[in-house]
């Protein structure tokens, strides 16, 4: 009889190391979220001709191109240079903001350097902006219309499904406008409307949810399978 107790316990224990296994795999590989490196500005390198830093990687090679090929020609036609940064994660305690403002100082040391500069900033993560500009730009752009430009125009795009690529396309546009001295169009026009997809579950929400009633699941037959085993041993 002892031997057989012990026999089953045995087996009860591998039965429940199993289970706690598998409970780790699903929580790793469905619930949390794959790991992200924040990004320094220390890891941003010297500023040299370069009008587009993708450190997050979100924009195609084409839109890539024609974005810096319209800042070359903004920087050619009027002297006013914008350069576009992009990254995955902020440091922590760090925003779009305060790394726009290193970076902008990092590349432009001094008052002279930095007139004629645009530096605007993506995180990817958050999907916040930030936006520093030089002494002379503020004459052809004031700080409103700089911080509407990352604010509205960049961010409105990213609010429909993270379109990164229309987002700064958006966004250059209205930037080689005002410091061409043209105009300013404004930000986008919001158009309220109802999302008829919104009352169905995505497929991420799907899948989480999946992962969480397998994860429970597991969790009762580790406790259940084995009691009824042991009830079932006894009775008989």
């Amino acid at each position: 009889m002892k031997q057989l107790y012990g026999r089953f316990e045995g087996w009860k224990q591998h039965i429940g190391n199993w289970l706690v296994i598998l409970f780790l795999v699903l929580l790793g590989t469905q619930i949390l979220p794959n790991p992200a490196y924040a990004t320094g500005v220390y890891e941003i390198p010297p500023l040299s001709g370069t009008w587009l830093v993708d450190k997050a990687d979100v924009f195609s090679l084409l839109n890539a191109g024609q974005i810096s090929g319209s800042l070359e020609k903004l920087a050619k036609d009027t002297g006013n240079e914008v350069h576009m940064v992009t990254i995955r994660r902020l440091d922590y305690g760090e925003t779009a903001q305060t790394f726009a403002d290193k970076l902008f100082d990092k590349w432009f040391s001094t008052e002279e350097a930095q007139a004629h500069q645009v530096v605007l900033v993506l995180d990817t993560v958050t999907n916040t902006t930030g936006i520093r500009t030089g002494a002379a730009v503020k004459d052809l752009m004031s700080d409103d219309i700089a911080k509407s430009i990352a604010s509205e125009t960049v961010v409105a795009p990213l609010r429909q499904g993270n379109k990164y690529n229309q987002a700064f396309s958006d966004g250059r546009d209205r930037l080689v406008a005002v410091l061409s001295g043209k105009e300013d169009p404004g930000p986008p026009k919001i158009v309220s409307k109802v999302d008829a997809e919104s009352r169905f579950a995505k497929a991420e929400e799907t899948k989480s949810s999946n992962a969480t009633v397998w994860v429970i699941g597991l969790l009762i037959a580790a406790t259940v399978i084995p009691m009824a085993t042991y009830y079932l041993y006894v009775k008989n």
